[in-house]
């Protein structure tokens, strides 16, 4: 039987997110339908939320349909008297039979496939493990790269009308920047992609007219993080799927850090190779078949 429900999210990824999450469900478990597409306005905000209806099936149940629904409406009629016939002798009674123990209920396997499930050939599927972090120091409070950073994003925060505060520290590469606040998901955006902006802003600001650049690495509410692992499950599914049915898959357009996740994250993976195709800003990943080799 096929059930339903409907969410709302700053994306429509963000409501089918949130359905999956209720239902505990993956994404090939259900099917999408968008009933209103998110509208943005400047930097993400001033817009309206994106609304989804999620169906997905429930096994054993049987769906009603209108005509069974209209013969459970329908009255029953009395049936007729009929006339007595003359009572037979009663039959010897037999010996009762032991009564059949109960069988066991079937515990759903975890393992049963169905349609739209990814089969890793080969090997489990495991979750990965997120890429090791190295110590990070905050950054002096003299130190003039990070009173840049600092006073830029502060002043773009209130402009934003965002409470958040950055918490600066020197990383190997450069700067790591973490926004500190109530109600960040308005400067993640939709994919991070409003977040994005806010690190390009601020890498341009604080390195215009310098001779030696600076990266400047922005985080909020550990979003790229949990987007690293969430990119690292999907290429291990979609890598399944190639190897079992021996096909290419295009991947949707992702940046450039994006990209070099899913290359990563399948560097070692057996009878895979990745590549990217097309131009910025849709420019995509490819996750090719390559049996024996790489």
């Amino acid at each position: 039987m096929r059930k339903w429900i409907e969410t709302t999210g700053r994306s429509e990824e963000d409501a089918i997110a949130a359905a999956l999450f209720q239902l505990g469900l993956d994404r090939d478990d259900v099917s999408v339908e968008v009933i209103e597409r998110a509208k943005s306005g400047f930097l993400g905000f001033g817009g309206n939320p994106a609304k989804v209806r999620v169906s997905y099936e429930v096994p054993g149940e049987e769906e009603e349909t209108p005509a069974a629904q209209a013969e459970e409406k329908a009255p029953v009629a009395e049936p007729k008297p009929v006339e007595e016939a003359p009572k037979a002798a009663p039959a010897p009674k037999a010996e009762p039979k032991p009564a059949a123990k109960p069988a066991a209920p079937k515990q759903e396997e975890k393992n049963t496939l169905q349609p739209g499930d990814e089969v890793l050939i080969g090997k489990e599927e495991k979750k990965p493990a997120p890429a090791p972090v190295s110590e990070l120091e905050p950054a002096a409070a003299d130190d003039p790269k990070a009173m840049k950073i600092r006073e830029f994003l502060e002043g773009l925060m209130e402009h934003l009308n965002v409470q958040a505060t950055p918490d600066i520290y020197r990383s190997e590469t450069g700067y790591k920047v973490i926004l500190q606040g109530h109600g960040l998901g308005a400067i993640i955006g939709r994919r991070g992609e409003t977040l994005d902006a806010i690190q390009q802003l601020t890498n341009y600001s604080v390195n215009r007219g310098q001779s030696k650049r600076v990266r400047i690495h922005i985080d909020a509410e550990g979003y790229r993080a949990k987007r690293e692992e969430s990119l690292q499950r999907l290429a291990v599914k979609v890598a399944g799927k190639v190897v079992k049915y021996r096909k290419n898959m295009t991947l949707e357009p992702m940046n450039a850090y994006e990209r070099h996740v899913i290359h990563a994250a399948l560097q070692d993976y057996p009878n895979v190779t990745t590549y990217s195709t097309g131009v910025e800003p849709n420019r995509r990943t490819v996750v090719a078949y390559a049996p024996n080799g790489r």
